[in-house]
């Protein structure tokens, strides 16, 4: 056989191959699951069912009068809030458009981590025209969570999520369920999220031993729950109502929930209202914590004004942390006086670490803008025998200091 003859004979062998039909693997359908047997007796509880591509979900909804009255508040003061906000004179993370859609949102799932882990109930309070509206979706079982998570609507839903410890939490969960189920699910939409408990620690750090919602409820917002389920028994009752089918228990969880809800409502009410100042039978911890808010987001005005009402307000020992916090609000606003004296008065009432800081400041201002070389001295040689005589600071962290400050109090004494 000639060369020639060989070479069309391979390229024949080549086109039969390519011919060939290529096999594409199909995607298994989505199989739909079995209705439980319980459904009938899970809406005689008062759920509703509800079908969609995926399977069946329960819901429930409750209506609330604006003048519904939850602990110290009814629900339409959040309409103050949002006023209060758009006459705010500074810039907050916390603040809201008069038209900002908002969704108050809380889950409660079967453990606290690990891809096991599922949402079992999807709680949302969100305001109408007419009043606010409560909507739980209750997993029917573990096989209908596609279910569950569509129905939610978020992939559709553009809100400003209100939480409490949500960030950390609810909404990474959120995501873990909906990434297992992508190949089902439309894409979730990022969502703008306010957590309420960064808040509650920002406003009574030092104020309040837990910073468990119940605790808060209780301490600052004036409700108190009656009958209520500890939290961590919600997944054990979830999972017996699905074993037995019986949702008597399982109704307890959802008022835990609803409660969480209304409370995010009047929690947020609250937080504004201390951060405008408006809140009475705070202690001076807290406003303290709110000028030093301020400071920390480069409000410094707004931080000026409230530690100063602080000062004022409060005894010296109950204020002693604000006139630090004031103090060097003055020394950035180079108000170098006033500086000198918030930091003079914070001297006796500020926990030794702080009082460190506060000679360091003065030494520095009568050193480099007062020329005061021999004041400057004074103080150096005070935060010196501070170092030493303090014995809680571990001995790295004292040498580090001691040689700063040596090296401060010799070039006062080349100064002088």
């Amino acid at each position: 056989m000639s060369y020639e003859n060989k070479i069309l004979q391979m390229k024949k062998m080549l086109g039969k191959k390519a011919q060939k039909p290529v096999k594409v693997e199909e995607k298994p359908a989505f199989q739909k699951p079995t209705v439980p047997s319980y459904t009938q007796r899970w809406e005689n509880a008062g759920l509703t069912r509800i079908d969609n591509d995926y399977g069946i979900v329960f819901k429930r909804q409750v209506h609330y009068p604006f003048t519904y009255q939850h602990g110290h508040y009814q629900l339409q003061s959040f309409f103050d809030a949002l006023v209060k906000w758009q006459s705010a004179e500074f810039e907050h993370p916390y603040a809201l458009e008069m038209d900002e859609k908002v969704l108050f949102f809380d889950t409660e799932t079967t453990g606290l981590k690990g891809v096991g882990t599922q949402i079992f109930l999807l709680g949302f309070l969100e305001v109408t025209d007419e009043d606010f509206v409560l909507t739980q979706y209750v997993l029917a079982d573990p096989g209908h969570e596609v279910a569950l998570l569509f129905e939610s609507k978020l992939w559709q839903k553009t809100a400003t999520m209100i939480t409490y410890n949500g960030k950390s939490f609810d909404w990474p969960q959120l995501e873990a369920r909906w990434t297992l189920n992508q190949k089902q699910l439309p894409k979730l939409r990022t969502q703008r999220h306010i957590d309420l408990l960064h808040s509650s620690k920002r406003l009574w750090k030092n104020d309040m031993e837990r910073m468990k919602l119940k605790s808060v409820e209780e301490e600052k917002l004036g409700f108190t729950r009656v009958g209520d389920i500890p939290g961590f028994l919600a997944p054990i009752i979830y999972l017996d109502a699905v074993k037995s089918g019986v949702p008597d228990a399982l109704m307890k969880v959802l008022l835990h929930n609803e409660w969480d809800l209304l409370s995010l409502i009047t929690l947020y009410v609250h937080s504004t209202n201390l951060l405008f100042e408006e809140a009475s039978e705070e202690s001076a911890k807290t406003y303290t914590n709110i000028g030093k808010w301020y400071a920390d987001l480069k409000e410094s005005t707004q931080s000026v004004k409230v530690l100063e009402k602080v000062t004022t307000r409060f005894d010296a020992l109950d204020a002693g942390n604000a006139q630090f916090y004031l103090a060097m609000q003055h020394k950035k606003n180079k108000n170098f006086n006033e500086a000198i004296d918030a930091f003079v008065a914070s001297l006796h009432f500020i926990e030794p670490r702080k009082k460190l800081q506060a000679l360091e400041q003065l030494a520095i201002i009568y050193e480099h803008q007062f020329k005061d070389y021999q004041q400057a001295l004074i103080y150096t040689l005070e935060g010196i025998q501070l170092i030493n005589k303090t014995e809680e600071w571990r001995i790295e962290q004292k040498e580090k200091w001691e040689i700063t400050w040596e090296n401060r109090l010799r070039r006062l004494g080349n100064k002088k």
